[in-house]
């Protein structure tokens, strides 16, 4: 699946003068060498849950596995419209990103198969494709989430700051 190029509409409340939008080829970097995530999704009474975890980006979607009765995979069962986001725990560098988008179960072994070498090589993560997910070796199975953003934000840090959201057709 190719990627969508998004069309980027920079904030100026909220950025320096002068800034600019950084590119999507920018941001989609960040979302490609980036290791860990922050998931947050709501649980069935309302309330928030974040939790953090590694994340692979393919074919223009974040993917993303957690154990079918962690608190992760409960909220998103109840809803499953959720956050990723990712960057630098620094005030005047690097790019903060933030995806929103609603999430979709991989079953597909083929698919599975391709995400499962993913992580193998990015992350030295061995996972085996059993019944519609992954299972570690250890007995623990775990379903695949696929989230393609409906909504993307950036943040570049440092002079000149920029705010940018990414709008998909």
């Amino acid at each position: 699946m190719p990627e969508l190029e998004p069309v980027a509409v920079l904030n100026p409340e909220f950025s320096s003068a002068g800034a600019t939008a950084p590119s999507w080829s920018s941001v989609a970097e960040v979302l490609s060498t980036s290791e860990m995530f922050w998931l947050s999704t709501t649980r069935p009474d309302g309330r928030p849950h974040v939790a953090p975890l590694p994340a692979i980006w393919h074919d223009g979607s974040l993917h993303f596995c957690t154990g079918g009765k962690e608190q992760k995979a409960v909220n998103l069962a109840a809803e499953p419209r959720c956050v990723l986001s990712t960057g630098t725990n620094t005030m005047n560098a690097g790019l903060d990103v933030v995806l929103e988008g609603t999430v979709a179960r991989i079953t597909d072994p083929a698919t599975l198969h391709e995400l499962s070498a993913l992580w193998k090589a990015k992350l030295d993560w061995d996972f085996a494709v059993v019944d519609g997910g992954f299972n570690d070796g250890r007995g623990n199975t775990a379903p695949v989430f696929a989230i393609a953003p409906e909504k993307v934000l950036a943040f570049g840090k440092g002079e000149p700051f920029s705010q940018t959201r990414y709008q998909f057709s």
